[in-house]
């Protein structure tokens, strides 16, 4: 068994005094957020507002999700996402593992994705290409140019190659194919690595921001991050639109607040489910 000393007691109660203190200054912003966005004119007023709505008030919410540009711009995103990640996975896994066996030309592809990691193109000839593609204004433009991260691509590999072998070659005996291989013995085994990724690609996918003003010139097309930066800096609610819209209007500063919370929400949500994997992975 081993014993603390009393040095190893102090250390540790100095991590937990710091782990605390971070996690306050993390869990604050959000717990304002909270408050105002849930917030009455009055105490917004007279900031009355703290850690906890002193009257709850809806009307923010009413706002937002009765505006057909907001309801719009959230289901581009979750679909979107669910899209990219789906995608990105597929395309991510299948080329790592393909990288994992010896081929004709297989150090001149996999020296030529580690050269990605080093240099990458820039933003002109990117915009040159998407837009040669023909994909400005189309989704497309934000799934096929990262549909492939080089970073995720060479962990997955190594994660391939550190399976034990026995098992694939006791499947190759059975007369299993390289298909078979990386869908019954690869992907199965693993699951934590994909389900961690899976994670990274989902929020790089949630908050695509400045590839969407780029390449997305039709409003309607906005996804959630570039709305959101509409009504919170650009141009903020307008008084006389809240007050025809409800009849206790709340200010401009609780609608931001509440849509800031709306979009941030769902990958709050989604990562306590993933937390198992992403440890493991």
């Amino acid at each position: 068994m081993h014993f603390k000393t009393r040095s190893d007691k102090w250390f540790d109660r100095i991590n937990y005094l710091l782990l605390a203190v971070v996690s306050l200054c993390m869990i604050f912003p959000l717990l304002y957020i909270f408050s105002v966005s849930f917030s009455t004119t009055a105490d917004f007023v007279q900031k009355k507002i703290v850690l906890w709505p002193s009257h709850w008030d809806f009307g923010a919410y009413q706002y937002i999700f009765g505006t057909q540009t907001f309801s719009r711009a959230l289901l581009v995103s979750a679909c979107l996402t669910v899209v990219i990640t789906i995608f990105n996975l597929f395309m991510t896994s299948t080329m790592a593992f393909a990288l994992t066996h010896r081929f004709v030309g297989y150090k001149l592809i996999l020296g030529m994705v580690i050269l990605t990691l080093l240099f990458s193109p820039g933003l002109i000839p990117s915009y040159l290409m998407v837009r040669n593609l023909h994909l400005i204004n189309s989704y497309w433009s934000l799934i096929l140019p990262g549909a492939i991260s080089t970073f995720n691509l060479i962990v997955i590999r190594q994660f391939f190659q550190g399976l034990p072998k026995e098992i694939f070659e006791a499947a190759r005996i059975d007369g299993a194919h390289d298909l078979r291989l990386f869908t019954k013995i690869a992907l199965p085994l693993s699951k934590p690595a994909l389900a961690a990724f899976a994670l990274f690609y989902a929020v790089d996918a949630w908050n695509a921001y400045f590839n969407v003003i780029l390449y997305i010139n039709d409003t309607t097309k906005w996804t959630i991050q570039v709305v959101l930066r509409q009504m919170v800096i650009v141009s903020p609610p307008d008084n006389n639109l809240l007050t025809s819209l409800l009849r206790d209007p709340p200010p401009p500063q609780t609608v931001q607040m509440a849509a800031v919370l709306v979009a941030t929400l769902p990958i709050l949500v989604i990562y306590p489910f993933l937390q198992k994997h992403f440890a493991k992975g």
